[in-house]
């Protein structure tokens, strides 16, 4: 057996040891023996500064994560479909914050969490960007929706339309009657016919004031540029007389293409001195601003009572307009028909029949009341009564001329139909 006398523990060689050999029991032979033990800390690995710096760089790490996590279910919860079934509107008043607006729209239901949407406006940029006004949040909305429509200024608009015909007053009642207008109305109410017709489409919040400032002025550049353009020879003094002319032609007729014909033959009748003998006139001098109630006819003894605005007693023009004419009206009279007409009346389908003379006119009144005679056959035959009067001796009035049958050479001039 080979030996190995030099102890470098070759293999099957048992290395030498120092000292006697103690012999084991066999519970001591299989216990295990301890291990290596591991090295010791080097000083730098125990110091405080890199213990913290492990800190850090863990927690940033874990920000970072958490971050990543809420960024990507933020944008989920921004961009999915809102909460709100059925949509609503939804007011943004001037210099309201995000803050303001994101805390308003979760209390309406139409997002899901103030937070989310307000963030995500940030991070769009969009933290100034967002416009006053009423919107229309559509049914199931994202928070992206409504910040795109909030950013867009489309607001919900409103409609205020002001007919032809109508007086300043009934005109102002209608503006204040306008729920979605704010503000007070003027203190002064214009002047008579001094506001434009016209419908004005608006958002929540404009104010009545604004609506009337905006109606005259457009009136005004109305009249002054169809002023400018109007025919060399018309009998009519100034451009105040103008637009009460236009208004007695806008309350006289409804058609279009009788304006102008309308037009003329008031204009045919201020320029021969003869008086213009209008319905409207008699209902405005009596009635004003406000207007005749539905039921209230034209009495014959109406025709003839004095009033500033009574055509059928006052030579001339009325003293002011009698409602707001609108811009056809304003051209009719700027520019009339050519003819020699001097007199309508109603034809009994809602337009007239116009004449040059006395005898033609007196002749088509004549058919007029024929008609309205056979149409009240018509009706009291329809509900069955026998048509008996009641003994009022004030009659009201028919809307043909009062006298037209007078020979005077006026003929009671009626020019139009009453109103």
């Amino acid at each position: 057996m080979n030996t190995n006398p030099a102890g470098n523990g070759e293999f099957g060689q048992r290395p030498a040891t120092s000292g006697p050999i103690v012999p084991k029991t066999a519970s001591e032979a299989l216990r295990p023996e301890a291990g290596t033990p591991p090295p010791k800390r080097s000083r730098a690995s125990r110091s405080q500064v890199v213990v913290f710096m492990n800190f850090v760089i863990s927690s940033v790490m874990l920000m970072v994560l958490a971050a990543g996590v809420a960024v990507y279910f933020g944008k989920q919860e921004f961009t999915e479909p809102g909460p709100s079934a059925n949509g609503d509107t939804f007011l943004v008043k001037p210099n309201t914050g995000v803050q303001d607006i994101a805390d308003q729209l979760e209390r309406r239901g139409l997002i899901s969490d103030a937070r989310v949407f307000r963030l995500g406006v940030r991070a769009f940029g969009n933290d100034s960007a967002l416009k006053a006004g009423e919107y229309e949040i559509k049914p199931k909305a994202s928070m992206r929706d409504i910040m795109e429509l909030l950013k867009s200024g489309k607001s919900v608009m409103y409609s205020l339309t002001i007919p032809e015909g109508l007086t300043v007053e009934q005109a102002l009642q209608r503006i204040g009657d306008e729920t979605a207008l704010s503000g007070d109305m003027p203190a002064t109410t214009p002047p008579e016919g001094s506001l434009a017709t016209d419908t004005l489409r608006f958002t929540r919040g404009a104010t009545r004031q604004q609506m009337v400032d905006k109606l005259l002025a457009d009136q005004k550049k109305l009249v002054d540029d169809v002023w400018q353009r109007r025919a060399p020879d018309l009998p009519l003094a100034n451009v105040e007389e103008f637009v009460t002319l236009a208004s007695i032609v806008e309350k006289e007729t409804g058609k279009g293409d009788e304006r102008s014909r309308v037009a003329a033959v008031f204009l045919n009748r201020l320029a021969k001195g003869m008086r213009l003998q209008s319905d409207p006139t008699i209902i405005y001098g009596l009635f004003g601003g406000k207007g005749k109630p539905a039921d209230r006819p034209i009495y014959q003894s109406d025709i003839q009572k004095q009033t500033p605005y009574n055509t059928y007693v006052i030579n001339g023009l009325p003293p002011t307009p009698i409602a707001n004419p609108g811009r056809a009206a304003l051209e009719a009279v700027a520019n009339p028909s050519k003819t020699d007409d001097l007199y309508f009346v109603a034809d009994g389908t809602g337009g007239h029949v116009f004449a040059a003379t006395l005898d033609e006119h007196n002749e088509n009144v004549a058919r007029y009341r024929a008609l309205q005679k056979k149409q009240a056959d018509e009706a009291a035959k329809a509900a069955n009564t026998t048509g008996a009067g009641d003994g009022n001796a004030d009659k009201p009035a028919d809307s043909g001329p009062a006298d037209g049958g007078d020979d005077s050479g006026d003929g009671g001039g009626d020019a139009g139909a009453a109103q």
